[in-house]
């Protein structure tokens, strides 16, 4: 896998990888940026909820459980000094519909977080990494 970075202006760079999809990545204007697109942290975050979102869509369609909607939402915290890593991170993951399958639902989420998420298992040698289910709905 290779990635190149190109800056556009300050501390605002554009990156593409082996997709050959350009993401931009920003920074606040205290630090040369332009505060017009995600910070690398954000990214992080983003590329962990991505990822087990993935895994989740995939294995909820593979086991036949349907659900209306389905959402990630990650809160991180991260040490005060430098470097400032995230120290804890949460994921929420959010499913609503009728008769949604609450087993077969929790065993793609642990699935995921435990053997098929990359980023996850990358992350986890290093922070803290929770997760909670949530159902808007009924449920069996």
């Amino acid at each position: 896998m290779q990635i190149n970075l190109y800056r556009a202006k300050g501390s605002t760079f554009i990156a593409k990888g082996d997709s050959n999809h350009w993401v931009v990545l920003d920074s606040v204007k205290q630090f040369g940026g332009s505060e017009a697109a995600s910070k690398p942290m954000e990214m992080v975050l983003m590329a962990l909820g991505g990822c087990t979102a993935q895994d989740i869509e995939s294995l909820i369609n593979k086991m036949r459980t349907p659900t209306d909607d389905f959402q990630v939402e990650i809160t991180a915290e991260r040490q005060d000094e430098h470097p400032k890593v995230f120290t804890k991170i949460h994921l929420t993951f959010i499913f609503k519909g009728s008769n949604i399958n609450k087993a077969n639902i929790e065993k793609a989420v642990k699935l995921s977080q435990e053997k098929y998420c990359s980023v996850s298992a990358m992350l986890s040698k290093s922070v803290d990494i929770s997760y909670e289910i949530k159902y808007i709905g009924d449920e069996k």
